[in-house]
């Protein structure tokens, strides 16, 4: 069993894993990404309305295009609350986790695990959103994507808007668990 708050403490913010993982370039592709991640005013005050602690663990690679397509989304979202705290691991640094967190029995990045505020399982991400799942199925394109993105890109936006979704059913796990309410008297 994973002991996730453990992994999430000694995992990275945002600029501190692109600083020590990756490269001038890899910075470079990340950096463009952040800046074409736009929330709408909804999306902003959805996530301002969030009241439980969220810590994510994000395991990733600086230079994987599937990465820097979505990381910037969810460093994008985490600004937006204090109570969601993105942390990065390298996938390729942490062999357990990297064993653990595979998808069709390969160490696929990236991948977000949503935990509760005492690092209890919520949930996970995919590698992929939907929309590129899709994207890819339909033109029989590489596993692996670019991570060239243009801020035009339809299938970003949708992008976008499922990493909101899947960080909402989060939230409302949480707000919603008689634990947690409970813990919290409402």
């Amino acid at each position: 069993m994973i002991d996730f708050q453990k992994k999430w403490e000694s995992a990275l913010g945002y600029d501190d894993y692109l600083a020590a993982h990756g490269s001038e370039s890899d910075r470079q592709r990340w950096k463009s990404v952040y800046d074409a991640v736009q929330l709408t005013d909804a999306q902003k005050d959805l996530l301002s309305s969030f009241v439980r602690r969220m810590p994510v663990l994000c395991m990733s690679g600086a230079w994987c295009g599937d990465c820097v397509e979505q990381c910037p989304i969810l460093r994008r979202i985490e600004e937006e609350n204090p109570l969601i705290e993105v942390r990065f691991i390298d996938r390729d640094a942490d062999e357990e986790l990297k064993s653990q967190l595979t998808i069709c029995g390969g160490a696929r990045v990236p991948q977000a695990v949503f935990l509760s505020e005492d690092f209890t399982f919520v949930a996970r991400s995919s590698d992929k959103t939907l929309t590129k799942f899709r994207q890819l199925a339909n033109s029989a394109g590489a596993a692996c994507s670019t991570g060239i993105v243009s801020s035009n890109d339809d299938a970003f936006h949708q992008s976008v808007n499922e990493w909101m979704e899947l960080v909402e059913r989060c939230q409302l796990t949480l707000r919603l668990s008689s634990r947690l309410r409970q813990l919290h008297g409402d």
